[in-house]
């Protein structure tokens, strides 16, 4: 048993308060590899902005639980050597799919977990979140759970349709499971593909597709039944069109990839939505550059001079989602 407190990292709980009372919200990047987590710990260091770590499952098989928990432990340590005295720095299990998952991170030091029992029947939701939340508040781990479904693919995680979340369930929900924070579905998606044509509209000057809005109704009416209670969004990233530009130049093909505008993601902010979780932008940011690199310079073959400027990319990305979308610069001096 490792205690998140002994690795520097932080929980949820008071960034979250203070998130809501200051009306902006905390960026939940996640990572798979070191090259992400250099670009983010920089970004948060540099812009004084508390940051959660995301993990999913699939990438806790990809870079091993271990290795995970001193790769969080030495990002602390980096951002104290970038001048961060306290850093605010949270390890968080996205999508947690089980007990199992949800208990063995909670062992390894990670200071949050999320447990996804979202495709459930209500009730089983219920009892497998609180099941979770029990486990982890022995150790003061903070708890995510999910109410609606997402539609997209994100690793493991997928769903042909989405389900908005009902907001006549939240007080219930919230108050016997014991969450620390609420995950809704209010029209974001997974993956760089959030909305199909169909259900956007184009531009004429342009010709790109503009996303339908989000269900901004069906979140205030969650706020108005849980005053004060941290929400999360899931499947916000934007999918900047220039990375997705970037990417077909160079090769690629992503046609009609979207996301959702950041004002929105503004808008969101600025309500009791405390954390916004992106990764698809970082992906597509560290692809467009690694395949500039490789179109430009074909002969290329180390690592480093391709995953230099693809971390290059991905810290320009964070500090913008970090001060012009979130508000959170600042906010962990």
């Amino acid at each position: 048993m490792v205690s998140f407190k002994e690795l520097g990292l932080v929980n949820t709980r008071e960034m979250f308060a203070k998130a809501i009372k200051g009306g902006y919200a905390i960026p939940a990047f996640n990572f798979n590899n070191m090259e992400q987590l250099q670009a983010i710990i920089k970004a948060a260091a540099e812009t004084k902005s508390p940051v959660i770590l995301q993990v999913s499952k699939g990438a806790r098989n990809y870079a091993n639980q271990t290795l995970l928990r001193y790769m969080a432990q030495g990002a602390v340590e980096y951002a104290k050597e970038l001048g961060w005295e306290h850093p605010q720095i949270c390890l968080h299990l996205d999508h947690g799919d089980s007990f199992e998952l949800c208990k063995s991170c909670v062992d390894f030091g990670f200071s949050s977990v999320m447990i996804d029992a979202s495709s459930l029947p209500y009730e089983e939701n219920i009892a497998l979140t609180k099941k979770v939340v029990e486990y982890a508040h022995q150790y003061d781990v903070t708890v995510e759970a999910e109410l609606g479904v997402l539609a997209g693919v994100e690793d493991e995680v997928s769903s042909a349709v989405s389900h908005y979340t009902k907001p006549e369930e939240v007080v219930d929900f919230a108050t016997r499971t014991g969450c620390d924070s609420l995950a809704i579905s209010i029209g974001t998606s997974h993956g760089a593909y959030k909305f199909t044509p169909e259900q956007c509209t184009r531009d004429p000057k342009t010709g790109r597709l503009v996303p339908p809005p989000l269900a901004f109704d069906v979140l205030d009416a969650i706020m108005e039944q849980l005053p004060g209670f941290p929400i999360v969004l899931h499947g916000s990233s934007s999918v900047p069109q220039e990375y997705v530009d970037m990417i077909n130049k160079y090769g690629g093909k992503l046609p009609d990839a979207v996301g959702i505008p950041e004002e929105q993601l503004r808008k969101a902010a600025a309500s009791a939505v405390c954390k916004i979780n992106i990764d698809s932008d970082s992906r597509l940011a560290f692809t467009a550059a690694v395949r500039k690199v490789f179109a430009e310079k074909p002969g290329e073959f180390d690592p480093r001079k391709y995953c230099g400027p693809a971390r290059d990319l991905m810290e320009e990305l964070y500090k913008h989602k970090i001060i012009n979308v979130l508000g959170s610069n600042g906010k962990a001096e």
